[in-house]
């Protein structure tokens, strides 16, 4: 199969930046995705995504962020949409507007329903086989924590990774013993498919059997993430633990609060420490962070050297 894009690299999944009433703020993605394209070992963005809070815009919305991000990076790196409606013909619907809208790929989620219910065999590779069919979109594959009923065993990733359009994996199964057994299998069975770990809190043990990382954390420390991914490709521990103690900190502020969803309103205040955003602004359901959240946010980056953008 032909390779359609080389993301080999740091792909952040930046976030959706809103104004202090809740639109969409196009300034701010200006300002993000022109920082975020210029950093070398950047290969891409990925939009629209859990950290980009991709569920909560509207369809017009959704397109014009698409726009936005491409528009602000100047053609330096590829925008990659994520694929997140739960139908296949409206996630293939989805996929074409993507499409029109100039992204140059598409993470498909996994339809949501089954992260509940589970999904009958042969559903995910359906659900990839009708989206690039009508789209023309390359997809990603998205390998969910093993945790839900939304992961997809060895031989459903197989199956994925073999058909047409599908040239690469964000895999977040968050269960090392399937991480050992299941990547160096992958890599045998699908050479040429670009592996990408989304392990945010756990780079370091990951870093060393992918491509890169399509991470959120990306979006607000993607200097240090270039080096930890240059670091695993030389297969050099001491430089990949090295910046990972000196991240651990924002790590922990970031992607050790009560939920995952905390971690999207953590990313923000993260971007206001860095000068990039101004506030914090979300759209419900999430919810602002406690009192001093603010403060133990940026007193962590400026540990781990990450300070405003000059």
């Amino acid at each position: 199969m032909t390779t359609p894009l080389d993301l080999r690299g740091l792909i952040p999944a930046p976030v959706t930046p809103f104004t202090r009433d809740g639109a969409v703020d196009y300034a701010a993605i200006q300002r993000l995705g022109s920082w975020l394209g210029s950093v070398p070992g950047v290969t891409g963005l990925t939009v629209l995504g859990h950290a980009g809070e991709g569920t909560f815009l509207e369809r017009d919305e959704q397109s014009k962020v698409i726009e936005a991000f491409k528009e602000s990076v100047g053609g330096r790196v590829p925008i990659i949409a994520g694929i997140t409606l739960e139908g296949t013909q409206v996630a293939a619907d989805e996929a074409k507007r993507a499409v029109k809208a100039g992204a140059s790929a598409g993470l498909v989620y996994p339809s949501h329903g089954w992260l509940r219910f589970g999904y009958q065999k042969g559903a995910p590779q359906d659900r990839y086989r009708a989206i690039f069919e009508e789209s023309g979109l390359p997809l990603i594959l998205f390998q969910y924590p093993d945790a839900t009923k939304a992961t997809y065993n060895l031989e459903t990733q197989l199956e994925i990774a073999a058909q047409p359009g599908v040239f690469a994996m964000k895999n977040g199964v968050r269960n090392m013993k399937r991480w050992d057994t299941e990547i160096p299998v992958i890599r045998r069975e699908r050479p040429d498919l670009q592996i990408f770990t989304c392990h945010d809190e756990y780079l370091l043990h990951t870093m060393f059997d992918v491509d890169g990382a399509l991470v959120g954390y990306g979006g607000i420390a993607p200097e240090p993430l270039v080096e930890m991914i240059k670091a695993g490709k030389a297969k050099d521990y001491k430089k990949a633990r090295e910046i990972h103690d000196r991240l651990l900190p924002v790590t922990s502020n970031v992607y050790h609060r009560g939920s995952h969803m905390e971690g999207s309103v953590a990313l923000k205040w993260a971007l206001v420490a860095r000068g990039i955003l101004e506030h914090a602004t979300v759209r419900p359901p999430l919810l602002p962070l406690a009192d001093g959240a603010q403060k133990e946010i940026a007193d962590a980056m400026r540990a781990a050297g990450l300070g405003p953008v000059r």
